[in-house]
């Protein structure tokens, strides 16, 4: 491709401003991996790698952002196992102010003459009825994969932060911030988790240069013997006074411990003292996937909006 738009640290704001805004009215309007806090995590881990692969397009009303779109075109993942994985296919993040709703069609017109030829997926909010109607006159048909029982697609579950049980950890564990461990600890924390994972140390770095990141706020257990066990970074948006977890991780080796459970209240304590009075986190909504959904559950935490997976086939439109 030529002449690829990227997103710039500008845009990145603009596009977490339009999340906060739509939070503020309809928060069940905020697409899959809209959200201030989403937004932050995937620019900033991406920021470091060639970002051909995922170019923009931003919409203005009166020099406001009322809209944009941020496609990811099919390219090679190398994973920390030495191990690659090629993506075949195009997914869109999008998301369009509730009172310019109809710019979603031209959203798709260019999705699909940015992606034609190519499987396309996409993600709007279940609660969006007007868009949906649309993606549906463009061509677009519900993902029954995704919906299946194993299926990709997410829910947001959330919570208020008015009365937070304190956190317990096994004995010999202790809560740190990425400020007092450093970087490469919370690299391999990460990576521990997340395995194979395609996250560097340079990821790390994009992320810690994102707007939004505060070392003080990304959390991580420490075992005994010094292994980072369990980590989790909260994305505070201060005009809503929200924070939001992405991602939460731990590793395989110490999990059923309690770990999570421990570092999540923890967080909300944390983030209660930033100034939050609310907290959100996704998951896998899908039945087969119950750990994570089970674990907020047990925190309080309820669904507050959910993906409605659809697709359009490869050399349709």
């Amino acid at each position: 491709m030529t002449n690829v738009e990227l997103v710039t640290v500008a845009d990145l704001r603009l596009m977490q401003g339009l999340a906060q805004r739509v939070t503020a009215i309809r928060p069940e309007l905020v697409n899959a991996e809209a959200m201030f806090g989403e937004l932050a995590w995937n620019w900033g881990k991406g920021h470091a790698d060639d970002d051909t692969g995922r170019p923009r397009r931003l919409w203005f009303s009166d020099g406001e952002l009322v809209a944009w779109g941020w496609a990811r075109l099919p390219h090679r993942v190398r994973r920390s196992d030495g191990s690659v994985k090629d993506i075949t296919d195009a997914c869109l993040t999008y998301q369009v102010h509730p009172d310019h709703a109809g710019l979603v069609d031209q959203v798709i017109d260019w999705y699909d003459g940015t992606a034609a030829g190519i499987e396309r997926t996409v993600m709007p909010s279940a609660a969006d009825e007007f868009a949906l109607k649309r993606w549906g006159a463009h061509g677009y048909e519900t993902d029954s994969a995704a919906l299946g029982d194993t299926g990709s697609w997410t829910q947001l579950n959330e919570r208020d932060l008015t009365d937070v049980e304190q956190p317990v950890l096994p004995e010999g564990f202790r809560f740190r911030t990425a400020d007092e461990t450093g970087p490469e600890a919370a690299v391999q924390a990460h990576l521990d988790a997340w395995a194979p994972s395609a996250y560097t140390a340079a990821c790390y770095e994009g992320v810690r240069r994102t707007p939004g990141y505060r070392g003080d706020l990304h959390i991580l257990v420490e075992a005994p013997d010094g292994t980072m066990a369990s980590s989790t970074i909260m994305w505070l948006d201060e005009t809503n006074r929200t924070a939001e977890f992405e991602p939460v991780g731990t590793h395989p080796e110490y999990r059923r411990l309690g770990l999570a459970r421990a570092m999540l209240l923890h967080g909300m304590h944390r983030a209660r003292a930033a100034g939050a009075t609310h907290m959100t986190v996704a998951c896998l909504g899908a039945p087969g996937h119950p750990r994570a959904r089970e674990l907020y559950y047990g925190l309080g935490f309820r669904e507050l909006s959910r993906d409605a997976p659809i697709v359009k086939a490869a050399g349709v439109g």
